[in-house]
């Protein structure tokens, strides 16, 4: 049996980044991965060149950009390691990389040189990695330490890393091991489901909105509740099935099964007072001055729907034309599900915070550690998810 100072299982962004800084910190340490294929979710992250932090996480109360059970929980890991400190990291390795929008930073050239500097970090720590190499068994021994039973033979080590991501985009290797790793040694969860992901919707109700499968346009959409309301401004696509775009993968982590959302097809404008004005001056058919405000496809679907709105605009009702406008900007609608872990691009829920010490990320079973998005802790669109994979990482490593 082959022993080690701590074994890390799974080798994305959290597991490849904790080891290299607990090897460069002296710690012999063994990396496994399951996967032929290294980081393969870093490898597929923003359109191929990984959106790897936003630099608008505030240290002050990062929080606010993450959702589960207890927002607060991620806070101390995402304070003691901020988006600067990857970049830095970054700069170092001579990574070139570019702001997008609303702080989304981006590879210049591809996510491969996040994955290469993560591995280079690695090898300055003198890191064991085994891939592909699964793990069979755990236990724990009399002496406390683990003892995992692998493809390469038995090892042992005193401290134990699950960093085996969730379960969206099983076709490049998702797996549920380190949420039956926690349920093994009586660590509560919480239920887990698909997270920054398309909605769907009944067919014979999607029915009038088919053929704008394609369309995309800013949106204002929230969850409706006034209660737990949250709210986004972000771009919406329209899908054959149903609903995607960043608009809607944001509100997906907030959205309760059975509940309606609310969507603002027009945020920027009074939709009811500019149709009023062009009533008095305007000869157009209504669908043609409603596309000065929406896309003409979106125009086009939504008069059609009411033969009062299907005539020129200086021949339209008054109370026709508040309708429309009503229609539009407080579109509400009830998906009937989600396009499930095949399209999704993180998982909420995971292993509860409550069994977890968020200064180290240990658990309440003496050295087994959970780090990334195997945690119940959820982040935003656009880099969130990762920084919580960097600083998780960097909590659990200083902690070994």
């Amino acid at each position: 049996m082959q022993d080690f100072d701590a074994v890390i299982v799974g080798a994305g962004a959290a597991g490849l980044f904790c080891a290299g800084i607990a090897g460069q910190r002296g710690r012999r340490v063994l990396l496994i991965d399951h996967s032929a294929k290294v980081a393969e979710k870093i490898r597929i992250s923003g359109g191929g060149r990984a959106n790897f932090t936003n630099r608008d996480l505030d240290p002050r109360a990062p929080q606010k950009h993450f959702v589960g059970e207890n927002p607060n929980f991620c806070r101390s890991a995402l304070s003691r390691y901020t988006p600067a400190d990857f970049i830095a990291l970054m700069d170092r390795h001579g990574i070139a990389w570019h702001e997008k929008h609303k702080g989304q930073l981006f590879c210049d050239r591809s996510a491969d040189d996040l994955i290469q500097m993560l591995l280079r970090e690695c090898d300055a720590g003198g890191v064991t990695r085994w891939q592909p190499c699964a793990v069979s068994t755990v236990r724990q021994g009399g002496d406390g330490a683990y003892e995992l039973d692998t493809d390469r033979g038995p090892v042992r080590a005193p401290r134990l890393v699950v960093a085996t991501g969730g379960l969206p985009i099983p076709q490049i290797g998702a797996s549920d091991f380190g949420l039956r790793l926690a349920a093994q040694f009586g660590l509560r969860m919480v239920e887990p489901r698909p997270a920054l992901v398309p909605l769907t919707f009944d067919g014979a109700a999607w029915a009038p909105y088919a053929d704008l499968a394609g369309l995309a346009l800013p949106v204002r959409i929230d969850t409706g509740d006034k209660k737990t309301r949250m709210a986004f401004d972000e771009d919406l696509l329209f899908t054959h099935r149903g609903l995607s775009g960043p608009a809607v993968l944001q509100i997906s982590s907030y959205w309760r099964a059975g509940t309606p959302l609310r969507i603002d097809l027009a945020p920027t404008v009074a939709l009811a007072d500019e149709l009023a004005d062009a009533k008095r001056r305007s000869h157009k058919r209504l669908a043609n001055e409603l596309a000065a405000w929406v896309p003409a496809r979106l125009a086009d679907a939504w008069t059609a729907q009411d033969a009062d709105w299907q005539r020129p605009v200086m021949e339209t009702g008054d109370k026709a034309l508040a309708r429309l406008a009503e229609r539009l900007q407080r579109w509400e609608i009830t998906p009937t599900g989600t396009e499930g872990w095949r399209k999704a691009e993180v998982m909420r829920g995971g292993v509860d915070t409550r069994d977890l010490n968020q200064q180290t990320l240990e658990s309440r079973q003496s050295g087994l550690y959970f780090i990334g998005e195997v945690v119940d802790v959820t982040g935003w669109l656009g880099g969130y998810n990762f920084q919580w994979a960097w600083a998780s990482a960097h909590a659990c490593a200083q902690a070994l």
